[in-house]
């Protein structure tokens, strides 16, 4: 089977990474003689435009059909950080297969399926792939918004989510990530979250059991252990497990904040009377105070929240 290969590409993934790699993929593909074409995103959001675009002209879902069929199989690769993935299939049919070459800051899709290689290997290893397979994604849907929209790593709502819009709209983000530096933006932002996050009231509804807390600090459903780019913060997670982990944490007093994160570190947070763990196909999730969202690393307005979490599947080309 021929295919002909869609590089959407995010240029400034990961501080110019995306560029960088999008490059070297391109230029193997020339010297492989592939046929291909560069789709580069010029701003925030655009992935959405392009995705519509494509699917609207080219993408073809795949099938025993798509199988037989004779010509060039229209293959979509995404070149881009986690937040690229995340616009990509909240705008792309769950039935066409993406391929993916992680070229973010974070990588913490990637690194849950064991694909965090050489763009070099993940190459090779998209080319010699013969079919898709279905992998787990989060589905959240909004009861006060009555919108839906999916995830590939996690929903954060508290202090995760206020690290992230902290991170996103610091000035200094840019001039981190230019110097490799990213990093530093990341632990710059969550020191400034952890004095300024305040606990709040949440409910949970899963496994026909109903839990209220208090004064919870961090509240995060994952699609597998890790967030905020390699934390494990769900070592119990599973990404090829149909289900959702939820994760809670108490609202502690800083200095016992601080002993919380040297565990997480060592990875025994777990065993924290601060830290609660749920896991279900599906999980009810509301909060009435407003608070910050983070879904895939992009942030939202502080707003109160009623949702409704569950076990999705997309098709990647992996």
């Amino acid at each position: 089977m021929k295919f002909h290969y869609y590089l959407l590409i995010n240029p400034i993934a990961g501080g110019g990474n995306g560029k960088k790699i999008g490059h070297q993929i391109s230029t193997l593909m020339e010297q492989k003689q592939l046929k291909f074409t560069i789709l580069e995103t010029k701003y925030r959001l655009h992935e959405a435009k392009l995705i519509s675009e494509l699917s609207s002209t080219v993408l073809s879902s795949w099938n025993v059909q798509a199988k037989k069929a004779k010509g060039f199989f229209p293959l979509l690769v995404v070149i881009g950080g986690d937040g690229t993935l995340h616009q990509v299939i909240n705008h792309v049919s769950d039935q066409i297969p993406v391929a993916y070459i992680p070229a973010g800051s974070g990588n913490d899709f990637a690194r849950s399926l064991g694909v965090l290689q050489p763009p070099q290997q993940l190459l090779e290893k998209i080319l010699q792939t013969t079919a898709p397979r279905k992998i787990n994604i989060l589905s959240c849907y909004d009861h006060t918004t009555d919108t839906h929209s999916l995830c590939v790593n996690n929903v954060g709502i508290g202090l995760d989510a206020a690290i992230v819009h902290t991170t996103n709209h610091s000035t200094a983000k840019q001039q981190l990530y230019k110097y490799k530096m990213g990093s530093l933006s990341y632990i710059r932002a969550a020191l400034r979250a952890l004095f300024k996050q305040k606990g709040f009231p949440i409910t949970i509804e899963c496994n026909n059991q109903s839990y209220y807390f208090k004064r919870e600090f961090l509240c995060t459903a994952t699609n597998h252990p890790y967030f905020g780019g390699g934390i494990k913060i769900a070592p119990m997670a599973n990404i090829y497990e149909a289900q959702v982990d939820l994760v809670v944490v108490e609202r502690l007093p800083i200095f016992k904040i601080f002993y919380l994160i040297l565990l997480l570190l060592l990875q025994k947070h777990t065993k924290s009377k601060y830290f609660h763990h749920f896991k279900a196909q599906t999980i009810h999730l509301s909060s009435s105070t407003k608070q910050f969202l983070q879904k895939d690393g992009e942030d939202f307005d502080k707003a109160s929240y009623d949702f409704i979490l569950s076990s999705s599947e997309q098709l990647f080309w992996l």
